[in-house]
């Protein structure tokens, strides 16, 4: 049996966390062996996603909106801020 490399909390969730290290084209290993490989390095503890998720759609993490994907992200990708911006407590957002 292989080793869990990221973990999933929810269904719903289209964002995996990585639980160690991963390199460039490794499989994503939650409960299950996952047909996602990663398109890059991600480092411990960061978000990859399990689908593409399409610029404008809400990032899911433990059944969660944590964000919105402001570009479109691969399956497999690294999601971070560079792709993703938090929608809870900005100021800048009121209003509009």
């Amino acid at each position: 049996m292989q080793e869990k490399n990221v973990v999933v909390m929810s269904k719903r969730d289209n964002v995996a966390t990585v639980i160690r290290d991963l390199a460039e084209g490794e499989t994503l290993i939650a409960e299950t062996i996952m047909d996602v490989k990663t398109l890059q390095p991600i480092p411990f503890g960061h978000k990859v996603a399990l689908r593409d998720i399409q610029a404008g759609e809400e990032v899911i993490k433990y059944g969660e909106s944590i964000g919105a994907a402001f570009a479109f992200i691969k399956a497999g990708e690294h999601v971070h801020i560079h792709n993703t911006e938090g929608r809870r407590g900005r100021g800048d957002q009121q209003g509009r």
